[in-house]
């Protein structure tokens, strides 16, 4: 198998730091890992795979020397907008988990167990999806293919890592009567329904990127999308209650049967037990996992469920990951 070289850029961030870890834990075939962040991080030290590796600034003269076939990117938008093209120009895949290139037509946007092909359609940029809908795509790929749909309804219950460290040093903060700084009011005991700007329309900006990615990533344009995006004083782990009206007659077992089928998803559907996915069960796993499944006779054909996941493991540095790793199977065939 060939070997690669494969760059983190916002490598000391939340996500970064997760890359990091999956990376140790999966260990492609990596030859040289360069590790980038700003000016104010370069320069410090980082312990990965068994060894130092000092982080490097990132601007351009850094770049243009390593032959670097990917670079997993978690640096923010603006930071994205400025350097995926450059690494682009010198010939380097950029897997970006920012924003700023989803709704670019000619950037794939990819959940590999949904729709790995279309990372092959890239010009050297693809984009990781949305956290949230990361997790949702998995159980609505597995039944969008059995039973088709007509409409989704969101409704989510996002961790404050969502956030990023800011996010996540708030509930933590206001837990011992410190100051909140991230977010636009207290976290510790209260939930907020609104996670980025306010749109002309009253939506977010969050619950827009829902609907268009769901449709960019299931290729259905015409699919009916409609959410309501909530932050929860949790610390790590999305859940979402997702509400899905099909094209053709359902049936409990029928929908079980193709979410036990599809690729890391997880059934936890025990209710006589008790058992059902949760946050405390989702953190540190790669795995996307649904409960709660039951019909809703409100429509002729629909049901319930409830999906957690790992915001910044699946929800971001694994799933780039596995981007990477399908283009390297690929590569290698």
């Amino acid at each position: 198998m060939k070997r690669y070289n494969v760059a983190v850029v916002g490598a000391t961030g939340m996500v970064g730091s997760k890359f990091l870890q999956v990376l140790e834990e999966r260990m492609p075939p990596v030859d040289n890992y360069y590790l980038y962040a700003s000016a104010k991080s370069a320069g410090k030290v980082i312990d990965f795979m068994g060894k130092p590796h000092t982080v490097i600034e990132l601007k351009e003269e850094n770049i243009v020397d390593k032959k670097i076939d990917f670079a997993l990117f978690s640096a923010g938008g603006g930071t994205s907008k400025d350097f995926a093209p450059i690494f682009a120009r010198h010939g380097t895949i950029v897997i970006d988990n920012s924003s700023q290139w989803r709704t670019d037509p000619e950037v794939p946007l990819v959940v590999p167990e949904v729709n790995a092909e279309a990372a092959k359609g890239h010009h050297n940029i693809i984009a990781n999806p949305n956290c949230s809908t990361i997790q949702a795509m998995l159980p609505i790929k597995a039944l969008y293919d059995k039973y088709g749909i007509k409409r989704i309804i969101y409704s989510t219950y996002q961790a404050v890592s969502g956030a990023g460290v800011a996010g996540y040093n708030d509930l933590v903060n206001e837990a011992k009567e410190g100051e909140t700084k991230k977010f636009p009011y207290p976290i510790f005991q209260n939930v907020i329904p609104q996670i980025d700007v306010f749109l002309p329309n009253g939506y977010t900006k969050e619950e827009q990127k829902m609907i268009f990615e769901t449709k960019k990533i299931l290729d259905d344009y015409n699919l009916k999308v409609t959410a309501t995006t909530v932050r929860v004083p949790v610390r790590h782990g999305h859940s979402e209650s997702i509400n899905i009206e099909f094209e053709k007659p359902c049936t409990l077992e029928g929908i079980k049967e193709a979410l036990r089928e599809m690729k890391n998803v997880i059934l936890v559907d025990d209710i006589e037990n008790g058992k059902y996915p949760m946050p405390i069960y989702a953190e540190d796993h790669d795995e996307v996992f649904v409960g709660r499944v039951r019909l809703d006779d409100t429509v002729e054909s629909g049901c319930n469920i409830w999906v957690v996941a790992d915001n910044i493991r699946k929800g971001a540095a694994t799933n780039a990951v596995q981007i990477m790793e399908y283009l390297i199977a690929e590569d290698n065939k």
